[in-house]
């Protein structure tokens, strides 16, 4: 059964303000994408489907992600390529997972990408793995309770940019970006979010800074 904070983050999701920078360009520019937010119920309660990107990329090398990516003709809308890609980057059996709503589409400007985040339940887990090397490194069920976690929890400065943005520290992953900033949102409109320190602030690490560079 589908647990009522995840209806209630689907249902709530249609009145999601999209911040200014995430908006959609207005003529419609921008490759479709989706992304899927697979919730499941693990060994340590709640958690999420993330999968680290290849540092072999072009684009976002090396960094955690959720599975997903472009709308092909044959999708059935962003719902469609959300299961694909999960199913060719993890081996995710679709069949396990009901899809609960969607989010507002926002837009990732450095991949020109108008993505829609896809919520879905896990309701008959599989095995998952890098099932496409070439586009994946590893795979994780991360807990949510890792997630909240003040510990875990950080800001990232961007070397080009004054403000700093959401980040996670978590299975020896560094979750930022886009990623990280849905993940920030998603965890306030849950209630699981705890209270951490907004002034911890770092600096980009340069290793990553060398791969984000590339894309």
């Amino acid at each position: 059964m589908v647990p009522g904070w995840l209806t209630d983050l689907a249902a709530g999701a249609v009145r999601t303000r999209v911040p200014a920078a995430l908006r959609p360009p207005p003529n419609g520019d921008g490759r479709r994408a989706a992304v899927l937010l697979l919730f499941g119920e693990g060994p340590e309660g709640p958690d999420i489907l993330l999968i680290q990107r290849s540092s072999k990329g072009r684009v976002h090398a090396g960094q955690p992600a959720f599975p997903g990516g472009g709308l092909d003709p044959d999708d059935d809308g962003p719902t469609g390529a959300a299961l694909r890609e999960a199913e060719e980057e993890t081996g995710l059996d679709p069949e396990g997972v009901e899809v609960v709503g969607t989010m507002p589409e926002l837009y990732v400007s450095r991949s020109h990408n108008r993505v829609t985040p896809v919520l879905a339940w896990w309701h008959t887990p599989c095995a998952v793995h890098a099932a496409s090397p070439d586009e994946v490194e590893s795979v994780e069920r991360v807990p949510i309770a890792e997630l909240v976690d003040p510990a875990n929890r950080l800001q990232l400065r961007y070397p080009t940019r004054a403000a700093s943005h959401p980040a996670f520290r978590v299975r020896g992953l560094l979750v930022w970006g886009f990623t990280a900033g849905v993940l920030d949102g998603v965890l306030a409109a849950t209630g699981f979010e705890r209270p951490w320190d907004r002034s911890r602030i770092e600096d980009l690490p340069p290793e990553v800074l060398d791969l984000a560079a590339r894309g």
